[in-house]
């Protein structure tokens, strides 16, 4: 493929004019969406009105006349859609792994008598320290660690949840959500998917799929920005029976009533534990104005269209191994690229202005984000690759220099 060509394909992509809907640095090519997603051009003046306006004019009023109260499941409901769920089942509230608390205590309350939970080894370790401490909690609990592929023969009587990863943070690899899940469900368990690596960047079935929870973070793909609220899904037919530990006032049936004992809120409801944070509810509502006037069908196939030349153009490289799965039903929207010296090749890319990551041991991170990626993005970024590699310059003292943040 030429850039002539990606510049062919750029000037007929329908979803082009999303583009402008970002503030996007000029002269970087941004590979990062898979980490944190660009801002919305939305998003600041969303953020203003809200500081501003409903909370520096209307004060307190706010909670009623700005529909602040109500913001968790206005957003849960606008979220729905991204995940393949009914309205009443998604809401915004607190983080991935406090959400993933909720939901897996939940999940073992409503598999009393069973006392395994199975996770994978490699997923995003906040999803195995959740797992431990849960665990922990419970008498003659315990966590076990096995690989996606042998999941079948561990799905004995012992085990109250599974918890898996739907797009592996490391490799980009795309688990059969529908298919695992029938699996586990039919050894009597419960399961519970962790979509912060697919919620916007591929259509999630949720419902179709047959999952009892979900657990997903909104400052990736859907733009929410840095520390954005997470989202939590209970299917319906769990909703009257799941109760989650962290019992605080804004999950009570009759907050303002002030009671001394806890009275569940009934639906979704109950899975909220505190006030919201209403800025970082403000910058999504700003992005999920963006996200409701896209097709999730035109993402995927954009999404493919991009890492399929990108993984052609870079996988003759010196050094280069490519981890992600080639095949479309396996693969989400990042490559994974091994390189011995991975990181400071990442660092020598980044002085470059084409933005990706780096994960222990020899992984190198690229996001593709449909919304705001262009083909000539992807050409560009892989002949950088190229001349980074080519010339050395990796090996410059600099680029080797880690900070915490890789």
């Amino acid at each position: 493929m030429t850039r002539e060509e990606c510049a062919a394909l750029d000037a007929a992509d329908p979803l082009a004019g999303f583009r402008r809907e970002f503030a996007l640095p000029e002269g970087v090519v941004y590979l990062d969406g898979n980490s944190l997603g660009a801002l919305p051009a939305g998003t600041p003046e969303r953020v203003r009105r809200v500081v501003e306006q409903e909370w520096g004019r209307e004060l307190i009023r706010s909670w009623n006349d700005a529909g602040w109260f109500e913001q968790p499941y206005r957003l849960g409901r606008r979220i729905a859609p991204l995940v393949g769920a009914e309205p009443d089942e998604v809401v915004v509230c607190d983080t991935t792994s406090v959400n993933l608390f909720k939901v897996l205590a939940a999940a073992l309350r409503l598999r009393p008598g069973r006392r395994t939970v199975l996770g994978d080894g490699a997923a995003f370790p906040t999803d195995l320290y959740i797992a431990e401490g849960v665990t922990g909690l419970v008498e003659g609990a315990r966590s076990v660690l096995v690989a996606p592929e042998e999941l079948d023969r561990h799905l004995d009587g012992e085990v109250a949840a599974v918890v898996l990863s739907h797009v592996d943070y490391r490799t980009g690899e795309l688990l059969d959500l529908p298919g695992i899940t029938a699996r586990v469900r039919a050894a009597g368990a419960l399961m519970i998917w962790d979509v912060c690596h697919s919620v916007g960047a591929l259509p999630v079935e949720l419902g179709a799929g047959g999952a009892d929870f979900a657990v997903g973070c909104t400052y990736k793909y859907l733009n929410g920005g840095p520390g954005s609220p997470a989202f939590l899904y209970v299917a319906r037919r769990h909703q009257a029976a799941a109760a989650q530990p962290l019992s605080g006032w804004f999950g009570h049936a009759r907050p303002f009533a002030f009671e001394p004992g806890y009275d569940a809120r009934a639906g979704i409801g109950r899975f909220l534990t505190s006030s919201p944070s209403l800025l970082g509810q403000a910058a999504l509502e700003a992005s999920l104005d963006v996200w409701e006037r896209a097709d999730l069908g035109a993402v995927r196939a954009k999404s493919l269209a991009l890492t399929d030349p990108f993984v052609a153009l870079v996988e003759g490289l010196d050094g280069i191994e490519v981890a992600t799965p080639r095949e479309h039903a396996r693969r989400g929207s990042q490559i994974a690229l091994r390189h011995a010296d991975g990181y400071p090749v990442v660092q020598a890319l980044i002085a470059r202005g084409v933005i990706g990551d780096f994960r222990a041991p020899d992984l190198m991170r690229f996001g593709f984000t449909p919304l705001y990626l262009t083909y000539t993005d992807v050409w560009d970024a892989a002949r950088h690759l190229a001349g980074v590699l080519e010339s050395g310059e990796w090996r410059q003292e600099r680029f080797g220099r880690r900070g915490e943040v890789t």
